[in-house]
């Protein structure tokens, strides 16, 4: 059984790693201004824009601005 688990070591610590790379590629659920910027590549102007225009709705948690990524792609999308 100690055979097995040493086997096992390199392959354990592999996935990990390829997990912790996803976790980084992926868009968060919730995103900040900065990050909504990032994610359409439109400007920090545009957006702050459709916010007061009421286009675009953030809720806030902890005095933060934060978007939904389900809304985000709905409005991209027009």
């Amino acid at each position: 059984m100690e055979h097995l688990s040493e086997a096992l070591l390199p392959v354990l610590e592999r996935l990990d790693r390829i997990e912790s790379s996803m976790d980084k590629n992926q868009t968060p659920k919730l995103m900040t201004i900065k990050d909504l910027v990032q994610y359409s590549r439109l400007s920090e102007a545009t957006i702050r824009r459709h916010i007061m225009r009421g286009s675009l709705k953030p809720f806030k948690k902890d005095g933060k601005k934060l978007f939904r990524k389900v809304d985000v792609d709905n409005w991209l999308k027009g």
